[in-house]
């Protein structure tokens, strides 16, 4: 372990240098807690947050610095013990990014496990998943009129017993086993922990949930290990230090928020800005944002593909912008067109990166010191290995890499990532027993090592930064009398990146409208984002040859359907434009026609800018 500046990371010989050092030497630390115990140690008074309570620059911010941080996380962890957590019990997690939250976070992982909870799901699914999480602990944000997360927790509490509840933000509910969280944290000891407990790189840490949202939960675990080498490579590619302020407007409950972005500024020793309770989707915060930036110095702003999307429509007055020196996104891919739009407008670098949950956040990462290459995500972590492999009739042949270039499913290996599922059944397909994980994306690695992924070989529709499992939507079709078939796959959206949409054929003889089944769904979905935005009723399916539906014509037909829209005010003004789509490696390809390319194809990108789904404009 050290506490040497870190070196500069732009190519894959540099990575090859790095590996020259056994992985121990190189990372800051052998737990989460070991982390922020060196950066109060480093930076002591500094500030480690400051959080905007609200969209009004006028509201006064609050600070929290590394040594406060390490003090609450240190009481943290000594009161979820003294509620008789155990090392394989865990803390669940239903609060917003805000220092609190984080503070649980981390002292949980240090007493036992987290499990930081989607706040948007349904109070069912929150009970399959602290249940499925052996949580003894509820830690949950309380009656707020921006956030209506406790009302949820109340129907939680009807379906599960935990030891005890805590309530950020506010006093708590004068209900039976009910605490505030700070005053609860306030009497415990802050000098060091109260109990016996050995952190090391193969200590479980946290409990994230992934994949679909109906069903039997699927938790995928993290190590201290996985978590504090995706934390300090991320730091490393970035090129963080203690000059930098991050804007981290991810949520906990997603590995960006909580690691990528999170952990890797407190390792670094830079100041995390936490807007609101509601983060990027706090419209008084995102028209005032730039002011909020040139108040707070900010340097790296994080954030999906939309955010950046959003900050080309409200560009900073003078100077606003000035301290920022680059952008970084993930979560969802990242249109080439938008990345050169937001370099061009603000002079300043835009950097993806490519991750899983089951990866602690991160695959890939394209570094600050490199160039940003349209289509790639970036670089492989040291220490492990990211190569693509042949796609056989039964899957993955992790025995046939790909050659540079050719295309393949994405697998990795390494400290990042994780032991597998809680439920060991659900492994198959995705773990390996010699410790690959496979991604299910589909891509390739070029002669550089930089790794570009191309199209998915899994159906997860990615809403922003929410992957939304198919099968949630097709479940809740399927259910309604009058459906025979019924598939489920992400629309291009120029703001989302994709949005659900539904396609279904009805039973002979059997009548309902879209509508009828978008109301029938709605309350079978848990979470809202994943309910489909569009229903099409088909009179047949596309089918393979066996008899499966054949999702490429349905993705194909819904980016169609979205460029369209896309397009419609260049119609309604003259142009002859028309949209026709191919298949390309399960992916769509589309073109758009039009009667005069020279002078509409201008027009036509403008208006397509922000789709990811590539495209050709063409002699109409």
């Amino acid at each position: 372990m050290t506490d040497q500046p870190h070196p500069r990371v732009a190519t894959l010989a540099d990575v090859a240098a790095l590996e020259a050092r056994p992985l121990a030497d190189n990372l800051p630390a052998r737990s989460v807690y070991g982390l922020i115990e060196r950066a109060a140690r480093l930076h002591g008074d500094r500030a480690a947050f400051t959080y905007l309570p609200d969209g009004d620059p006028a509201t006064a911010p609050r600070q929290l610095s590394f040594a406060e941080l390490r003090a609450r996380v240190t009481q943290a962890a000594n009161l979820f013990h003294s509620l008789g957590l155990g090392p394989d019990e865990s803390v669940a997690i239903l609060a917003p990014n805000t220092p609190s939250t984080q503070v649980a976070m981390w002292g949980a992982e240090t007493a036992a496990r987290a499990c930081p909870i989607n706040i948007l799901l349904d109070a069912d699914h929150v009970a399959e998943l602290v249940r499925a999480a052996r949580a003894r602990v509820l830690v949950a944000l309380g009656p707020d009129p921006d956030l209506p997360i406790w009302p949820r927790v109340e129907q939680v509490l009807a379906r599960v017993e935990v030891a005890a509840v805590l309530v950020l933000g506010h006093d708590a509910p004068d209900v039976p086993g009910v605490r505030a969280f700070d005053t609860a944290l306030d009497r415990q000891p802050a000098d060091g922990l109260a109990f016996a407990r050995t952190l090391d790189l193969d200590t479980p840490a946290a409990l994230f949930h992934t994949g679909g949202t109906t069903g039997l939960p699927k938790l995928a675990q993290h190590t201290h290990g996985n978590q504090v080498h995706s934390a300090w490579a991320a730091a490393l590619y970035y090129d963080l230090g203690p000059d930098d302020v991050v804007v981290n407007g991810f949520p906990v409950f997603h590995v960006a928020g909580s690691l990528v972005y999170g952990l890797s500024s407190l390792s670094a020793g830079a100041r995390q800005v936490l807007p609101t309770r509601t983060g990027m989707r706090n419209t008084a915060f995102m028209g005032n944002f730039w002011k909020f930036a040139a108040r707070e110095r900010a340097t790296v702003i994080a954030g999906v593909p939309t955010t950046l999307a959003t900050l080309l429509k409200i560009p900073p007055d003078p100077g606003e912008a000035d301290r920022v020196r680059v952008f970084l996104t993930g979560g969802s891919p990242l249109p080439s067109e938008l990345a050169a739009a937001v370099e061009a407008a603000y002079g300043r670098p835009v950097r993806n990166i490519f991750g899983m949950t089951e990866s602690a956040g991160l695959v890939t990462v394209e570094p600050f010191h490199g160039p940003r290459l349209p289509g790639s995500t970036g670089l492989r972590l040291p220490h492990g290995q990211v190569r693509a492999v042949a796609l056989g009739p039964d899957g993955p042949d992790l025995d046939r890499p790909c050659a540079p270039g050719e295309t393949g499913v994405i697998v990795l290996r390494g400290p990042n990532v994780g032991p597998g599922y809680t439920d060991p059944t659900r492994n198959a397909g995705t773990f390996t027993a010699d410790g690959w994980l496979i991604s299910g994306d589909l891509g390739h690695v070029d002669a550089e090592g930089r790794v570009f992924v191309t199209g998915r070989s899994k159906d997860v529709i990615i809403r922003g930064a929410h992957n939304i499992d198919p099968a949630a939507i097709e479940e809740a079709l399927a259910t309604h009398p009058a459906v025979e078939m019924c598939a489920a796959v992400g629309q291009p959206d120029a703001y989302a990146g994709e949005l659900p949409v539904a396609y279904v054929t009805l039973k002979p003889g059997a009548t309902a409208t879209a509508g009828d089944l978008a109301m029938w769904a709605e309350p079978r979905i848990a979470e809202p984002p994943a309910r489909p935005k569009r229903i099409a009723i088909l009179d047949a399916m596309p089918l393979t040859a066996i008899g499966k539906i054949y999702k490429p014509e349905l993705r194909r037909d819904a980016a169609a359907v979205a460029f369209d829209a896309a397009l419609a005010p260049l119609r309604a003004a003259g142009a002859a434009v028309t949209v026709s789509a191919e298949d390309r490696a399960g992916s769509p390809f589309l073109f758009v026609a039009v009667d005069d390319p020279d002078r509409h194809g201008p027009a036509i990108r403008a208006a397509l800018r922000d789709f990811v789904v590539p495209y050709e404009v063409v002699q109409g």
